[in-house]
């Protein structure tokens, strides 16, 4: 049996949510970093993915967080508008994502890819010893 496997990492996850999570129920995360959204890019619900409360900055082999399977994906752009007086205004858009996972058990990432700009995180995740036993 392989006790690992390769999937999307999303980094800089807070640990109150991560603890949430691990309470079993599925929960509904609003993401606006931009190098998490690129991440999302390449993911379809029942796909699963690592979430660690490392920055990417810090991500490396041997850090953990938890596996969780995407129930539901739906990246959106909202457009803001701003008026600062009769003949000024300012036009910005905002890219978010909106995704519901479960929580499935913890991990910790054997290898990382995709830590530079504009390309995904993805990390090789090694499943708990426990299921690995063979």
């Amino acid at each position: 049996m392989d006790c690992t496997f390769k999937c999307v990492a999303l980094t800089g996850i807070g640990p109150h949510i991560i603890d949430e999570l691990k309470r079993g129920k599925p929960r509904t995360l609003e993401l606006q970093s931009a190098h998490n959204l690129i991440s999302l890019t390449v993911v379809s619900p029942g796909d699963v993915m690592l979430l660690t409360p490392v920055d990417l900055d810090d991500f490396s082999p041997g850090d953990r967080g938890i596996v969780v399977q995407v129930i539901s994906l739906t990246i959106n752009m909202k457009r803001l508008v701003e008026y600062a007086s009769p003949n000024y205004y300012e036009e910005r858009e905002r890219m978010s994502a909106r995704i519901q996972v479960r929580y499935l058990n913890s991990a910790m990432a054997k290898s990382v890819e995709g830590t530079g700009w504009g390309e995904p995180t993805l990390a090789e995740v090694i499943r708990p010893s426990n299921y690995c036993a063979g």
